[in-house]
């Protein structure tokens, strides 16, 4: 049985709707899943929906919870970020300072955030995600001991949902609430994710094992994860998820501030797999995906009986959530091939432009145009926001800079992140050279009134090279 619905306020077209519908069916029969449920979001709102399952359905898909997996993760590591943001963390202070039974671990929250923390990626006692879960003080006793850090914290990337535990059990500590009331009372009520919960609340998918070589099924037990929840726990809607992509964008600062998702979006960490391209890095609670250039990042999840994908491209903001009941198989290209058929067949409309109603700043105005670092040059534009864009002419350094004061600007990206512009004026008042760490920008190649370091030969420009 097929099934397939637009959006209560969907956009896309007909023909665009039959498209990725028969995309969705394609994975779930060449997949051999019982069910796939999938969704796109502009905005953070579903502009459409579909489903593809070869079982009886008797709720509508759009409303059936299914189990994210690690999905979970995203939403412990906003709380965290939420945490750091009121001033009860430090994202580099060891986690021993808050939890004390782990002060003899040398891995900080932001390494745990990261997966670089060098713990063991899973438990030691038996599958934690196909049998009942235990409580912290015995994952402590078993599984975050000192032999447990298994690599030199910061040194590379290693997957862990154990880190992940402890994460949890930190919001907790200082929250004074378990982590699941933590996460529903401060960010999915606050967004609106009704139907997302730690716990599956009807109507729900059934997880199951597809046998890899028949076609029968075997039921999946679906424990709580005690300790190990925040690694996995919640269970979701295609339209809670695309609400929470929006969240993860920077859309929604009542949840978090737009300066913390942007962090959270930041490489730490690449997943490096020998004889692999980097495609895959962390960043703080994300995967950060490389497709040629082209940026996303979401997470992916999978528990016994389920398999979940949560991605936004960068440049163009849309999301999009796959869903299925399998413990594995689903084709691991879905996701982005549905972003992409999407932005081929009804691309965004661009916003368009319009003069800016305060106008820029005639101290800033006067800054932009052409300047030159050696005979290099460059073009430096304000942007809507106030800030600068230092635009390199072929291959360079490229950087934004935000206001910091008179004449003064600080790096946000690029190879000058952090690093102080500042602008020298002559007696007129004119912008006259930029100051960059020890680089000096000029309004022409080597402008001997600009006070070029090292000085400019006295003949200037010659047409053949000059001989001394």
């Amino acid at each position: 049985m097929l099934a397939t619905g637009q959006a209560e306020h969907g956009q896309v077209r007909e023909e665009t709707a039959r498209a990725l519908q028969l995309r969705l069916a394609a994975a779930q029969s060449r997949s051999r899943v019982p069910s796939v449920v999938a969704g796109i979001a502009r905005a953070g709102r579903l502009i459409w929906f579909g489903a593809a399952t070869g079982m009886d359905v008797v709720a509508p898909p759009d409303q059936t919870q299914y189990r994210c997996g690690s999905i979970s993760k995203t939403f412990v590591a906003v709380e965290v970020m939420r945490l750091r943001d009121e001033g009860l963390i430090e994202l580099d202070a060891r986690i021993g300072s808050y939890l004390n039974e782990l002060d003899h671990l040398g891995c900080t929250v932001r390494q745990l955030l990261s997966h670089t923390s060098g713990l063991r990626a899973e438990t030691a006692g038996p599958w934690w995600e196909r049998t009942p879960g235990v409580p912290f003080e015995t994952l402590v006793a078993t599984s975050l001991r000192e032999v447990d850090e298994l690599h030199r914290p910061g040194r590379r990337f290693h997957y862990s949902n154990v880190g992940y535990a402890v994460l949890g059990e930190l919001v907790r500590r200082v929250r004074g609430a378990p982590w699941d009331e933590v996460v529903t009372a401060e960010l999915l009520e606050p967004a609106g994710m009704l139907r997302t919960t730690a716990h599956p609340v009807p109507p729900h998918a059934e997880g199951y094992g597809v046998h890899p070589h028949a076609d029968v099924l075997l039921p999946e037990p679906a424990h709580d994860a005690g300790a190990m929840a925040p690694a996995g726990q919640l269970w979701t809607t295609v339209g809670d998820l695309a609400r929470w992509s929006s969240v993860l964008a920077g859309e929604r600062p009542e949840v978090l501030a737009q300066e913390s998702a942007a962090e959270m979006r930041e490489p730490v960490a690449l997943n490096d797999l020998p004889g692999q391209p980097w495609t895959v890095a962390y960043g703080l609670g994300l995967e950060l995906f490389n497709r040629e250039g082209r940026r996303s990042y979401g997470h992916r999840g999978s528990m016994p009986g389920f398999l979940a994908a949560l991605r936004v491209d960068e440049l163009t903001g849309d999301g999009v959530v796959v869903m299925a009941n399998a413990t594995s198989g689903l084709e691991p290209s879905l996701e982005s091939d549905l972003l992409s058929m999407l932005e081929s067949l009804e691309p965004a409309p661009p916003e368009p432009w319009q003069p800016l109603p305060g106008g820029v700043a005639g101290n800033v105005l006067d800054l932009t145009g052409a300047w030159y670092w050696g005979t290099s040059g460059f073009i430096l534009s304000a942007t809507r926001d106030g800030h600068l864009d230092l635009h390199a002419l072929g291959l360079g350094r490229e950087a934004t800079f935000r206001p910091a004061g008179e004449d003064l600007f600080v790096g946000l990206s690029g190879y000058y992140a952090g690093e102080t512009l500042r602008v020298a004026r002559d007696a007129g008042g004119r912008p006259s050279r930029l100051d960059l760490g020890s680089f000096v920008f000029t309004r022409l190649p080597y402008d001997p009134a600009a006070g070029t370091p090292g000085g400019v030969d006295a003949r200037g420009w010659q047409g053949r090279a000059p001989s001394h």
